[in-house]
């Protein structure tokens, strides 16, 4: 495989030229210019070249492994994660009241891409460790912020999230995992939870669960469901965290992709653990750190598109085969074949939109938290609430395409375990499963997001892509422009729409808008370009370009099926199938 490439050139023409990143620092008073952001991106993926991606592959074909109760990583695995928490990229965005570095979350999300490019499995431990950070810092009680933050924050110990059971996926109504008040102010926690990444390790210190559970006298339905922290390890008689708690590994599960990461079915027999946030009210506390996980898991099907690119456009600038259109050479490179250049430029048109939606999306959430203004902060958080759905489903569904076509480029070659791609496609794929499958993320869009706010959140930011795309003359913001009318008028037709219809719309909804947004960042990208005279900002109209003629279209084939409605989808009755 080639060396990872970090897109450190992009990123800093995104900052310096179309998210105005100086600016958005100042106005939220942080002391972090473009430079200084670039030196940090630049070192981690130097570190994600260098470091991670070497154990990709070989974490891939060792897996994580249950021996004698406990699970053991891929070898070098929990070496590269106690130097990458040593190194402070554990830390990089967490507050530093409790020992994090406070850069911008930017940083964070862009460093998450670069993981999720070169080494995924590992990539979701420090993502769910910040998740159960987020979760702990707004609803724990101070104490046990004191105790778990800081080691946590620090990459010392490590978290995971424990919903999921055998009888309660999405419906967490369902589940039936109990806590019974112990003396003191903890709990006994009982009950088996499924797919519980980083559920067990052998990185070393604790490894902290978030648990949803029923108390004794909970009511029934998700008003009934609790959190609870349970802890692997509890303190001994000096403090120090020692004594084993009562849970254990029931299995590893046996999974399509991301084999070095250790999805656990956990037993929790009368495990010790302590109420996070008020009794009752555990699905709102756990979504503090579902909807952190909703980001990154849609930078995820980002970073595996763009990790699969560089393979694939390598590999066609080598290949030989074929000639050349006009039939006088032969065999040329594959680059020059329109089918493959279509395939590469597709995926590249994705990546780099999508890079830039997410950077614009990191910069509303660091507004959203620092601004001084709390109607700018208001604001900005419920551009964040309508863009994260958006951003889990549409872009794990890029993402997984992405790395099919990519490594359709290789032909056979991409079939078999050499040349790596189809690691890149079985790895994709769960992305657009956990956190909330990409349907439910259509109908989180549908049915609660484009009601925020009676509907003006989502009008809001029409109304901002059509500010940005004003007296713009490139094909890219005539064709956004277009497909911005046609997501207002789909929009428009979904108000008031019963379940059925929302039902029915949801998806191609949502890939409609993601089509828009992705548009938008494109004509900001061309727009800038234009002022530029690089190599870099040529492709970036020229990408631009093919997104408009090539892929924005998809827009008007989406409309005709919304327009279609719930009928054909509900017609054939259940037993028919």
């Amino acid at each position: 495989m080639q060396t990872y490439v970090p897109p450190i050139d992009d990123y800093r023409f995104l900052m310096t030229q179309v998210l105005d990143f100086d600016r958005a620092m100042a106005d939220i008073g942080m002391e972090v210019d473009g430079d200084l952001a670039a030196t940090i991106l630049e070192e981690a993926g130097r570190m994600c070249a260098q470091r991670l991606q070497p154990l990709n592959r070989t974490g891939d074909e060792e897996g994580s492994r249950l021996i004698d109760g406990a699970v053991q990583l891929p070898q070098g695995f929990a070496d590269a994660y106690r130097e990458f928490a040593e190194a402070g990229w554990a830390s990089l965005s967490s507050d530093p009241e409790h020992g994090g570095q406070g850069l911008p979350f930017v940083l964070q999300l862009w460093l998450d891409e670069m993981l999720s490019a070169t080494n995924l499995s590992f990539g979701l431990i420090p993502g769910l460790t910040r998740g159960a950070c987020e979760a702990i810092k707004a609803h724990a009680s101070d104490p046990l912020k004191a105790v778990y933050l800081p080691p946590m924050v620090r990459g010392e110990w490590t978290g995971a999230m424990a919903l999921t059971e055998s009888g309660a996926g999405t419906d967490l109504a369902l589940l039936k995992t109990k806590a019974t008040p112990k003396d003191g102010d903890n709990y006994a926690v009982s009950g088996t939870k499924i797919f519980i990444s980083s559920g067990d390790h052998d990185i070393g210190g604790n490894i902290v669960h978030l648990v949803l559970a029923r108390l004794p006298d909970a009511p029934a339905g998700v008003r009934g469901i609790s959190l609870f922290l349970v802890p692997k390890f509890l303190p001994d008689a000096s403090g120090a965290f020692t004594v084993r708690n009562a849970m254990s590994v029931g299995a590893l599960e046996r999974k399509m992709g991301i084999h070095a990461q250790p999805t656990c079915v956990m037993n929790y027999d009368g495990a010790t653990g302590w109420l996070v946030g008020e009794p009752h009210k555990g699905l709102a506390a756990m979504f503090t750190m579902m909807n952190a996980e909703r980001l990154m898991v849609g930078i995820q099907g980002l970073g595996i598109a763009g990790g699969a690119y560089q393979q694939a456009a390598a590999y066609a600038r080598e290949r030989l085969q074929g000639r050349s259109a006009d039939g006088t050479r032969g065999p040329v490179p594959i680059i020059e074949h329109a089918d493959v250049r279509r395939m590469l430029l597709s995926v590249r048109a994705f990546v780099e939109a999508g890079r830039a939606l997410a950077g614009w999306t990191a910069l509303q959430l660091d507004r959203a938290h620092r601004h001084p203004d709390a109607a700018e902060r208001g604001k900005a958080d419920a551009f964040v609430a309508l863009l994260t759905p958006v951003v889990k489903a549409a872009f794990t569904d890029f993402g997984f395409e992405s790395a099919v076509q990519a490594q359709q480029v290789f032909g056979g070659h991409g079939y078999i375990r050499e040349w790596g791609m189809e690691q890149y496609v079985r790895d994709a794929r769960i992305a657009q499963i956990y956190e909330g499958t990409n349907g439910v993320q259509a109908m989180d869009l549908v049915g609660r997001k484009l009601a925020l706010e009676g509907g003006a959140v989502a009008q809001g930011f029409f109304d901002l892509i059509a500010a940005d795309l004003e007296g713009q003359g490139a094909p890219i913001a005539a064709a956004t422009r277009d497909a911005l009318q046609l997501l207002r008028d789909a929009t428009a037709a979904l108000r008031g729409a019963d379940a059925d219809a929302l039902g029915a719309a949801a998806v191609d909804y949502l890939r409609l808008f993601a089509l828009v947004a992705m548009g938008w960042m494109w004509a900001r990208m061309a727009d800038a370009a234009t002022k530029g005279g690089t190599p870099l900002h040529s492709a970036k109209i020229a990408v631009a370009d093919f997104f408009a003629r090539r892929m924005l279209p998809q827009v008007k084939g989406l409309t005709a099926a919304l327009s279609a409605g719930a009928q054909s989808i509900m017609a054939l009755p259940d037993d028919a199938f």
